[in-house]
């Protein structure tokens, strides 16, 4: 009775998870530089 008034309206739906794209610079460096080295060593291979 001391506060009185309608109770505060619920809290919103917390946000959904982890963003896909946060690693994918990494990933991409990974890959290109993973692709570099096969690259070499199978031209190294055929010489």
């Amino acid at each position: 009775m001391a506060q009185g008034g309608a109770p505060p309206p619920p809290m919103p739906p917390p946000p959904p998870g982890l963003p896909i794209d946060n690693g994918i610079l990494v990933l991409f460096v990974v890959a290109l530089s993973f692709g570099i080295y096969k690259a070499y060593k199978l031209s190294r291979k055929t010489v």
